[in-house]
């Protein structure tokens, strides 16, 4: 009995010895993901200033670049971890260094303390969960990440224990050792060497000399933009006629911007550099400028190609052109479109890679993709239903450049179907822009689906003793006499209608096309008005009063007596 108390003693006493060893280990691996342990910390600072404070991150970056804009880098120097340099070098270097890291936030990313994590853990902070990391503690974070010759360098915050005292923030070894190079990239540039300390105080978010020079900077990259402007204008006069001198011509805005965004990149990194709020402006703005330039010059150019090829294919916009060519002219139009979609797309991707936003915005865009589809689909309706409506008209092509279409009682020429509205050419030169989605959802008539080619009807209301023979000769003589009368074995003439005083007569000739046709039937009845009105102008329909109750067509003489009172209108009897 005494072996079996003894044996169950020492297995409890095992058991309690590895729960508190596994706790304790526990505990160490916690706290190895809370902070890094170091055996010493800037020992040769001495102690830290109150007015330092390291106890979360934001505190750390508020202190640093406060004791910085005040000049007081030995102070500020206590938020580096100096551990790579001797006790003895970190006074100097440290203050060194803090300064360098100063301007190169300034100038190279400016640093918002506000965005930093104000716990001492730097836990994230998510009450929605979607962040895989909501809640867990966090022991190294960055602040920047910069580029100089070519490199990429980060600039990381740490938190670091000495023993039992509290964890502070502290910018990392690997981040110093990066400064120097950093500092040789952002640093003050050439022109600063000459300008008096006074002017470089802070004045609002720039420096004094920065409000002189800013503007100065704009004025030099708009007089070079100005002189590359006429510059090219004066290529485009030189150029001989054609797509050449067009080219130029349509070039001389965007090749400017390209060539201001060169000179002003070349002052960027040669001769003056801002504080990071103005470069980072700057820089984007140039990023989007250089974008938009090239894929304009790559559309001007498409545009040049595609004025050429319609000139020399098809000339012209009008339905005279065979149904083949006009349908040629709309696929080039439908594909200039393609290509539009196209560069933007890509120059908004290059944009937006360029100056980060999908590192910094991704997680965020990927969250909430399903609330800005909602939107941009409530708010761009208009837009994105005439672009769709646009492609549907160039794939179904139930209209084409230069076909002649009847819209809303007016005869109209296709002249443009774009991305939001097609451009219509009126009979009169007078230009209709119809939104895409309005065209289609509205009947319309389009004369030139099968060929131009349109009957015309002719209509004239003469007396009953009008002789239709003799007009129906006339007709088909004026008929022939017209060029834009064809298919001349089609012409017909016919009494259509008749009243107790009057007879229609109709006359039917095809033409070229509408218009033609509206012209040839206008002259024909002008001639065939002139011959009634020279020749018969007794066929002319009018009223008739009744003088006489005699019946001529029962035989009875017409020149019997008439009282004095019975006479015809205008001189004319009738029996």
């Amino acid at each position: 009995m005494k072996a079996n108390g003894s044996w169950l003693l020492a297995l409890a006493l095992a058991l309690l010895f590895s729960g508190l060893c596994m706790a304790q280990a526990q505990e160490d691996e916690s706290e190895e993901n809370q902070w890094f342990t170091v055996d010493s910390l800037n020992e040769g600072l001495g102690e830290a200033p109150e007015e330092v404070k390291r106890e979360t991150p934001r505190e750390s970056i508020r202190s640093f670049l406060e004791l910085t804009e005040q000049e007081e880098f030995s102070a500020a120097a206590h938020v580096l971890n100096l551990s790579d340099l001797s006790p003895a070098e970190q006074p100097e270097r440290g203050a060194q260094l803090a300064k360098q890291l100063a301007t190169v936030f300034r100038r190279g990313e400016w640093i918002e303390a506000s965005n930093l994590s104000g716990r001492q853990d730097a836990a994230i902070e998510d009450p929605s969960g979607q962040h895989p990391q909501t809640g867990e503690p966090r022991r190294n974070l960055a602040l920047a990440s910069l580029e100089a010759q070519g490199q990429t360098y980060d600039i990381r915050l740490g938190r670091y224990r000495m023993g039992d005292e509290a964890p502070v923030w502290l910018i990392t070894p690997d981040s110093l050792s990066s400064i120097p190079r950093l500092y040789e990239e952002f640093g003050p540039s050439m022109l600063e060497e000459y300008i008096p300390e006074r002017f470089k105080a802070s004045l609002g978010v720039l420096e004094i000399w920065e409000w002189i020079a800013i503007p100065v900077f704009l004025l030099v990259i708009g007089l070079v933009g100005w002189g590359v402007y006429g510059l090219v204008g004066l290529l485009a006069h030189w150029f001989p006629n054609g797509a050449p001198s067009i080219f130029a011509g349509r070039i001389r805005g965007p090749m400017a911007l390209l060539v201001m965004s060169f000179v002003a990149q070349l002052l960027l990194d040669y001769v003056v550099s801002f504080t990071a709020m103005a470069t980072s402006f700057i820089r984007v703005m140039l990023i989007i400028i250089v974008a938009w330039g090239v894929g304009t010059i790559a559309l001007r150019l498409v545009d040049t190609l595609l004025l050429k090829v319609t000139r020399r294919i098809v000339g012209e916009i009008d339905d005279t052109k065979p149904k083949d060519e006009r349908k040629l002219l709309t696929t080039l139009y439908a594909l200039r479109r393609v290509i539009i979609l196209i560069t933007v797309v890509a120059v908004s991707v290059y944009v937006l890679s360029q100056i980060q936003l999908f590192e910094t915005l991704g997680m965020s865009l990927l969250a909430s993709a399903s609330v800005l589809a909602v939107l941009v689909g409530i708010a761009g309706q208009a837009v994105l239903g005439n672009i769709l409506s646009s492609f549907q008209v160039s794939l179904a092509k139930p209209i084409r450049i230069g076909d002649l279409v009847m819209f809303e009682g007016q005869w109209c020429y296709v002249e443009g179907i774009f991305y939001t509205f097609i451009r219509l050419r009126s009979w009169d030169e007078r230009r209709l822009i119809v939104p895409v989605t309005y065209f289609v959802s509205q009947p319309f008539e389009n004369l030139s689906v099968k060929s131009a080619k349109m009957y015309r009807t002719l209509e004239l209301v003469v007396h009953l003793s009008a002789d239709t023979q003799v007009i129906r000769e006339k007709f088909l003589e004026y008929a022939k006499e017209e060029e834009n009368v064809v298919e001349h074995h089609k012409l017909s003439c016919y009494v259509t209608g008749q009243t107790e005083r009057a007879q229609t007569i109709s006359c039917y000739l095809m033409a070229s096309d509408p218009f033609a046709g509206w012209i040839a039937e206008m002259n024909i009845r002008e001639k065939l008005m002139t011959f009634i009105r020279d020749n018969h102008p007794e066929w002319w329909p009018r009223e008739v009063v009744v003088i006489s109750h005699r019946d001529i067509a029962k035989g009875e003489h017409p020149g019997s007596r008439r009282s004095p009172h019975e006479s015809a209108p205008g001189g004319d009897e009738e029996g």
